[in-house]
């Protein structure tokens, strides 16, 4: 195992359009991939060659359409409320990942229909052009639970282990670890956001010396990273959270009038 990596990002990605075949553009920018990298990709980039640029008039309306699950609502002065919501890939996210930036006026950028997918894609196309194993890892912006300021997560992988599994080794001191589960797909996607960046127009980044978290198959993506259901200790926004204690108490209160003698 490598004590050390390297992240590069490349400027040589064009403008992509609907229909663009994004493994010959990644190829064509990234021509000295190797063996064991990790190709770390922008979902703005795979969602605009899958053609998820749809026409909206109204950002709150498309958002709307791809919301699962409202988890908490906050008014802004002068705009719409902020809305955290599960969309349908169980992503918890502000404004459900519908992006309307660097896109045509009237129209929104919406995630990829199956990030999974579009990264195991990438991944055979890279092999067919290059003749090289590597990863991938498909990301997109978003908060933190109880911290400030973005980060970028992975919401699609491929070739690449998303968890190492730390637990039963032992640490410096020689104590057993009992709890230590890495997102690794989450830290690759942070690091090489580094690289990348929001407005520098390089939307595709290589990781390398990470070699032992490549994969001969496509592993079972980052779906299984959000921690939905009866895992999610933070399911309810405190509106619900109010809403049902409020509920809960009500009926409470029945219950002691209903048993009360009369």
């Amino acid at each position: 195992m490598s004590a050390g990596f390297q992240i590069w990002a490349s400027d040589g990605v064009p403008e992509v359009t609907t229909g663009d075949d994004l493994a010959a553009i990644v190829a064509s920018a990234c021509p000295d991939l190797a063996d064991g990298d990790v190709v770390v990709v922008a979902s703005k980039i795979v969602s605009k060659a899958e053609g998820r640029v749809v026409a909206a008039d109204d950002r709150e309306d498309a958002i709307t359409a791809e919301t699962v699950r409202v988890v908490a609502t906050r008014e802004r002065p002068g705009g719409p409320p902020l809305r955290i919501v599960e969309n349908r890939l169980g992503l918890v996210m502000a404004a459900a990942g519908v992006d309307a930036s660097n896109t045509p006026e009237g129209t929104v950028l919406l995630l990829p229909l199956d990030p999974d997918a579009s990264a195991a894609r990438l991944r055979v196309g890279l092999r067919a052009l290059l003749g090289v194993r590597v990863g991938v890892v498909v990301t997109d912006t978003a908060g933190r639970v109880w911290r400030d300021g973005l980060v970028d997560l992975a919401i699609g992988a491929a070739g690449v282990r998303v968890v190492e599994d730390e637990r039963g080794r032992r640490d410096s001191a020689g104590r057993e670890l009992g709890m230590t589960v890495r997102a690794v797909a989450d830290e690759i996607a942070a690091a090489a956001d580094l690289a990348k960046g929001k407005v520098t127009g390089r939307p595709v980044a290589i990781v390398r010396g990470l070699g032992h978290l490549v994969t001969d198959d496509d592993g079972p993506g980052a779906r299984v990273l959000p921690r939905l259901g009866a895992d999610d200790l933070f399911a309810e926004g405190t509106a619900e959270a109010y809403a049902r204690g409020l509920a809960d108490g009500r009926a409470v209160a029945r219950a002691g009038d209903a048993d009360a003698p009369s």
